[in-house]
């Protein structure tokens, strides 16, 4: 860790696409080592912080650090004390890094031209230049990130395999400390695995506790979805099922 005392923070962090502003204004802290979640619609902005975070995207205005290192001005610290899994992809163990991400170049419509200059500057990111044309499953296990963001990490799976992944990341994180940020639609999920939850509405934190305090704001024997709906004024989104995530990953196969 760097010299901050949370693992995660962010002071007036704000992101803004043309006149859309897609974060606004958010102020978060992250314990060392803990569980935390951020929930919201699809749009609300989670997504958007999470790239923020992880030095994807820089922030309009405002500041961040992650692991103690500030996400603009030591980036490359950053990255390398964090794993970032993104929504419903992950790489194929049977192809190497540099086939991973011509697959998913394709997928996202990165045009043709532009694709091995794109798939080697994310190598090159990633710090895996030397090894891009290994198999993935030729990879170290090494690494260690402090601290992980997960994007929706348990979409599309059947219920065996959810708490598999559960049980995976109370071992990962006792074993190594990490902290962790995870998106879920999944009230369960959030309730199960997080000591402390954010909600986010319209690029704002609007909701900020434990499961407990933010049921206990709705009402007695409000569930986490009634605070869902309480907070964001919609339904629960599931944000993707086992046939859609079954789906994409076809398709990266196919177009690959």
């Amino acid at each position: 860790m760097g010299d901050g005392l949370e693992a995660i923070e962010a002071s007036g962090l704000r992101r803004e696409f043309g006149d859309i502003v897609a974060v606004d204004r958010l102020d978060l802290a992250v314990a060392p080592g803990s569980f935390f979640g951020l929930l919201g619609s699809n749009g609300a902005g989670k997504s958007t912080t999470i790239k923020m975070l992880t030095t994807l995207l820089p922030p309009t205005s405002g500041s961040a650090r992650v692991a103690g290192f500030d996400v603009v001005r030591a980036a490359r610290q950053v990255r390398r004390r964090i794993g970032y899994v993104p929504q419903m992809l992950s790489a194929d163990a049977g192809l190497t890094g540099r086939e991973n991400l011509t697959m998913f170049a394709k997928l996202y419509d990165v045009p043709r031209a532009e694709r091995s200059k794109r798939v080697a500057e994310a190598l090159a990111f990633m710090g895996l230049s030397d090894v891009g044309d290994r198999l993935v499953r030729t990879y170290s296990g090494g690494h260690r990130p402090a601290v992980v963001f997960l994007d929706e990490p348990t979409v599309g799976l059947d219920p065996v395999a959810k708490h598999a992944v559960w049980d995976k990341l109370r071992e990962l994180r006792t074993q190594l400390g990490m902290t962790v940020l995870l998106t879920t639609h999944d009230m369960d999920e959030a309730e199960e695995l997080c000591e402390r939850i954010a909600i986010m509405h319209q690029g704002r934190i609007v909701a900020l506790g434990t499961p407990a305090e933010l049921k206990a704001a709705v009402g007695d024997e409000a569930s986490m979805d009634d605070v869902f709906v309480h907070f964001t004024g919609g339904a629960v989104d599931e944000g993707g099922t086992y046939r859609e995530a079954a789906r994409t990953r076809r398709t990266a196969h196919r177009l690959g």
